[in-house]
Formats: C-alpha cells, sequence, structure tokens
C-alpha cells in the first residue's frame, strides 16, 4: 500500500480473516477488527504481534445496526480515520431441494449475510463518503447463478452484492470505491495440513484472495468502482 491504512474488518476471525489481516499488518495497516468473539480477535492479532498503537478489537454482533454504528465510532475514536472496511462475514446452508426448503434456513441466512451487510454499509457509508476509502466484500458466483440446492444462500448473497453495488453507485465521484471479490470457496492455510500443496480444485488460496484485496486498496485501482472481481480458481 501506499501509506499506512486503517483497517475495519468485519468477521475477522473466521476462515478468511487471518490470512486478509496479516497481509495487511505486514504492508503498514493499523487493524480494527470486529466479529462475535472479541476473545478470539484478540488472539488474532497477539499472534499477529499487532502492537497496541495499531490495534483495536470489538466483540459486536454485526447483524445488530446500532452495534455496527458503534463500532464504526470506536474505530474513529481510536485512529481518527478509517480507510478501508473488509467485509468478511460469511456462511452457507443449502442442499436441499426446492420444495424442502427451510425457513429456519432462510432466517438464519438473512441475518447472517444479508443483515450484517446492511448494518456494516449503513455504519460505513456516510465515513466513506469523505473520500478515499475502499469497501471489499466476498460474494460467491452463486449469487449471479444459482443452483437448484442453492437457492436459499444464493438468494442471501444476491441481496448483499446489491447492497455493496448500491453503495458503489452512491460513493461514484467521491474518491471511494465499493467492490466484491468473487470466489468460489477458500482454500485456507490452515485446512491444507500436511499437503501444503495440493491442488484445491475451484478453492482460492486465502493468500490470493489478500493479494487481490491489497491491489483494489491501492491507488493504482482508484477507478475500479462497482466491480466483481473473479477469483474462482484452478478448474481441477
Amino acid at each position: 500500500m501506499e501509506q499506512a491504512k486503517v483497517m475495519a474488518i468485519s468477521g475477522a476471525a473466521g476462515g478468511l480473516g487471518p490470512t486478509v489481516a496479516r497481509a495487511f499488518f505486514n504492508a503498514g495497516a493499523s487493524l480494527a477488527l470486529a466479529g462475535r468473539s472479541e476473545e478470539k480477535l484478540v488472539l488474532l492479532l497477539d499472534t499477529l504481534g499487532v502492537p497496541p498503537m495499531r490495534r483495536l478489537a470489538s466483540g459486536v454482533d454485526l447483524a445488530d445496526a446500532a452495534a455496527a454504528r458503534a463500532w464504526a465510532a470506536a474505530v474513529q475514536e481510536r485512529f481518527g480515520r478509517v480507510d478501508v472496511v473488509l467485509h468478511l462475514v460469511g456462511g452457507y446452508k443449502g442442499g436441499a431441494s426446492l420444495a424442502e426448503l427451510s425457513l429456519s434456513d432462510w432466517n438464519e441466512l438473512q441475518g447472517m449475510l444479508i443483515g450484517t451487510t446492511l448494518s456494516v454499509v449503513r455504519a460505513f457509508a456516510g465515513i466513506l463518503k469523505r473520500g478515499g476509502g475502499r469497501f471489499i466484500a466476498v460474494t460467491s458466483p452463486k449469487a449471479q447463478a444459482p443452483t437448484a440446492k442453492s437457492a436459499l444462500y444464493s438468494m442471501a448473497k444476491a441481496a448483499s452484492d446489491a447492497l455493496v453495488l448500491a453503495l458503489a453507485d452512491e460513493l461514484r465521484g467521491t474518491g471511494s470505491t465499493a467492490n466484491l471479490v468473487v470466489v468460489d470457496s477458500i482454500d485456507f492455510p490452515e485446512a491444507r495440513g500436511t499437503e501444503p500443496r495440493k491442488p484445491y480444485g475451484k478453492s482460492t488460496p486465502a493468500e490470493e484472495i489478500a493479494a487481490a484485496m491489497l491491489f483494489l486498496c491501492s491507488d493504482k485501482a482508484a477507478t475500479i468502482n462497482g466491480a466483481r472481481v473473479p477469483l474462482t480458481g484452478k478448474t481441477a
């Protein structure tokens, strides 16, 4: 990155979060992490060796609009600004035929995928409109190409994507951007076990996703706004 950034990362303790947090910290960023477990976030920051002046860990229910706004305010109070928001909250429920779709699954996916994105977008939109900021969320090809057994997940991801693309439209002309990184599945370092070089089909290595995010947050990507950046991995 051209200069040190203040990163707000939601869902930072999830599968992708540690790799992305490490990449941005190594690039000089300060990290403001949010997720359900403050304990896990503190452990991650300790593991990365992030010094006290460059860190903030917040246990937050990101589907709660008031809690998300309080987190955004805490990041600004701690660091004086927010340069980048990475929305990494995810989850999946699927496998049922259309006739067997579960309302409880839909309610869970709405909160997990739509609710968190709506809360985070609303919390940071005004901050990003000041200019020069970045918003990035992770999505799936199923948001645009649903399968019968991924219907509820695809519906929720499509709605979440619409929020991010609407943010991109609102940010147009401000110098800030909002984009989507598209992955089929993610190859996490922690899941590789004793075969770190094993091919993982359509899975995209977490390190490649982090590298793409670093680029989208750079000055070189200042004109990329409202894009779906495909990182759909190998087709083994």
